[in-house]
Order: structure tokens, then C-alpha cells, then sequence
């Protein structure tokens, strides 16, 4: 089937309350196009340069998602436009957002990425630091913390997956001012669907095959 195909039969499947994020990293501008024209607005990618080149090329009224692990010294060059980000793993990165967003006059919305995976090289921080500076988001003037974010294990165990999203999703419901939980791939968004997610990050589903 055809990227269009593919979104369209995905999102007819999805509960209403449910936001698809179409993964667009290492995809071709006519791809992402091919998306677009089909209705869709929201495309994530885990690179900066590339976030960068694709929106001073693609159109203006798309909403671009960090959904990499971003580095601070990186932070300045997607500040303008971007409309989420993702992977905030530690409040150094945060306190980053915050200062570039003040100097662009914004406010940017992020999701505090948490370590659920038994995969040391997935990044994330604890519960506890996540507790942490949710008591303390008032002082963070230009960043809107609007919920959280996790990475399942790549396994085949669907029974670990669940524990880990079901993980997740005590965390998030312990906050009654977050409203967005973004967990779930092309391999488990379903799995994470049940578990309560309410915004899922699907590439190769959508696009096909990725090109490394």
C-alpha cells in the first residue's frame, strides 16, 4: 500500500483520543510529502540537522516532534519551530529548552522521557528525578511539561512490554496535570494502546522499510 494507505488504515484503527506521530526520520522530503497531502500534520525525527532541512523545505503548517535524545548544545537550532520534544532525559536539558525558548519567545511543550527498558543504552531518567522536577515545573517560565514518554525493550516477550508500559502508565496517572503519554513503535503501539497511551510514534509501518 501507499504512505496515504497506510496512515489512512492505521488511523481508522486508532481510538479517537489517540495522536499518530508519522516517524519521518531518514524518509525522503517526496514521502513526507506523500503524508502531508494525505491530511497528515505531525512527523518525528531524532536528528536535528535533519528536523532542521526538512522544515525549511516542507510546508510551514506541519508539527514537528523531537523524538531523539537531543543534546543541549543542539537545543538553539530547533527552538524556533519545534512543536514537541520528546526525550527530555534529565533537567540540564530541560533547563537548555527553557533558555532557548525565552530567547525565542515561546514556550515549548516537552515530555519527560522515563527509563522503562531493561536496555542500559535507551536513555531516560527515574521516577524519582521525574518526580523531582514535576514539583518543581512552575520555575521552567518558557517550557510546558505536558506529559511523559518511554521506550519499550526491543523484545519479543509481549509480557515484558506490557509490565513496562503499565509501568509508565502509574507514573503518568499519579499526575493529574499531565495529559500525554507518548509510548509505543510500529512493533507495540497496540500493546501500548491497551496500556493507556494516547500518542504512539510509527515509522516503517507508515513509510516502509527505513533507509540507513
Amino acid at each position: 500500500m501507499s504512505v496515504s494507505e497506510n496512515i489512512q488504515k492505521i488511523k481508522k484503527e486508532l481510538p479517537i483520543e489517540v495522536e499518530l506521530v508519522a516517524v519521518s526520520k531518514t524518509q525522503t522530503h517526496l514521502k513526507i510529502k506523500e503524508a502531508y497531502d494525505s491530511g497528515h500534520r505531525i512527523f518525528g525525527e531524532n536528528k536535528v540537522q535533519e528536523i532542521v532541512e526538512k522544515y525549511e523545505i516542507l510546508p510551514k503548517d506541519i508539527k514537528w516532534h523531537m523524538i531523539g535524545h537531543l543534546q543541549s548544545n543542539k537545543v538553539k537550532y530547533i527552538a524556533p519551530f519545534i512543536d514537541l520534544i520528546h526525550a527530555v532525559d534529565s533537567e540540564k536539558l530541560l533547563k537548555e529548552i527553557d533558555k532557548r525558548a525565552q530567547q525565542n519567545n515561546r514556550i515549548i511543550d516537552c515530555l519527560l522521557q522515563i527509563h522503562i527498558s531493561t536496555e542500559n543504552t535507551k536513555f531516560g531518567m527515574s521516577e524519582n528525578e521525574s518526580n523531582q522536577i514535576l514539583l518543581r515545573k512552575e520555575q521552567f517560565k518558557n517550557v510546558n511539561i505536558k506529559g511523559l514518554m518511554g521506550m519499550a525493550s526491543f523484545t519479543n516477550n509481549i509480557n515484558q512490554i506490557k509490565e513496562e508500559f503499565d509501568f509508565l502508565y502509574n507514573i503518568f496517572s499519579k499526575h493529574c496535570f499531565l495529559n500525554t503519554l507518548s509510548m509505543g513503535m510500529s512493533g507495540d503501539y497496540k500493546i501500548a494502546i491497551d496500556c493507556g497511551s494516547n500518542m504512539i510514534r510509527i515509522g516503517s509501518t507508515i513509510f516502509g522499510a527505513r533507509n540507513y
